[in-house]
């Protein structure tokens, strides 16, 4: 069966009960969309589930879930991302077991799923090990991403984190460097020794990188912009950054 085929198939769940369920058996999932005004005992434990897993919520007039689905949604739609996250703490061990460098890519607030979908792509290409994501304020994974992605999605493992400030605390601690990519300093991409095991982080669209995780990496380097315009691209600047860890590491 095509990929997006499948996808169409299982991207959306309706329904109280079957989000509850669906939240309790730890289904991937990226948002839900509750119809403003409800109530019940369901309604609430509903509620109640979606702040304990962290899961991502608005709540919309009903003529909002109309739209997403015909069927009877009781108040209540679930978009089901397409892949699944991997723990952190498991992904990590696991790949500083293997014998090579390890190199993982965290993104800040990166909110935009074409963005996030070229950055796996390139992450892909690169050999990334893993992507970290926070939980909250992260671009899903929807179609989009996965199309942008060329198929990457499946190919790199993505986790979601809490906080991202305690993941790079994390890799700290497992002798991995942390290297921002951030116009707040002198050093250029290139002053950077990548040919150690490394993660990278690039930051949000038109925000950067968040002053408190910032404050708590290894090394801070920014790309050289030669024209009038003040700035790249999140995702053409992280494949400028990916790039030159590939280029080091195959000296």
């Amino acid at each position: 069966m095509p990929i997006f085929a499948f996808m169409q198939k299982t991207s959306q769940i309706y329904g109280i009960r079957a989000i509850i369920e669906a939240i309790d058996s730890q289904r991937p999932i990226n948002k839900i969309f509750l119809q403003k005004g409800l109530g019940g005992e369901l309604f609430k434990e509903l509620e109640v589930s979606i702040r304990k897993n962290g899961i991502s919520c608005s709540y919309v007039p009903v003529e909002k879930l109309n739209r997403l689905t015909k069927n009877n949604h009781q108040g209540a739609v679930a978009n089901i991302s397409p892949v699944d996250f991997h723990d952190f703490e498991e992904l990590v061990e696991g790949i500083l077991e293997k014998d090579h460098k390890p190199l993982f890519l965290l993104l800040d607030q990166v909110s935009d799923v074409r963005n996030f979908g070229a950055i796996i792509r390139t992450a892909e290409c690169c050999g990334v090990d893993g992507i970290i994501i926070p939980k909250s304020g992260a671009a899903p994974i929807t179609e989009d991403t996965v199309k942008t992605s060329a198929g990457a999605v499946f190919n790199v493992p993505v986790s979601k984190v809490d906080h991202l400030k305690d993941a790079i605390f994390y890799l700290q601690s497992s002798g991995i460097q942390i290297v921002a990519a951030t116009e707040k300093t002198e050093s250029t991409v290139y002053a950077i020794d990548f040919n150690v095991p490394c993660a990278i982080i690039m930051g949000a669209e038109g925000k950067g990188i968040s002053s408190s995780i910032i404050d708590s990496v290894d090394h801070k380097a920014k790309l050289p912009l030669l024209g009038k315009i003040g700035s790249l691209n999140v995702s053409v600047a992280c494949g400028v950054f990916l790039y030159e860890a590939v280029r080091q590491r195959m000296a």
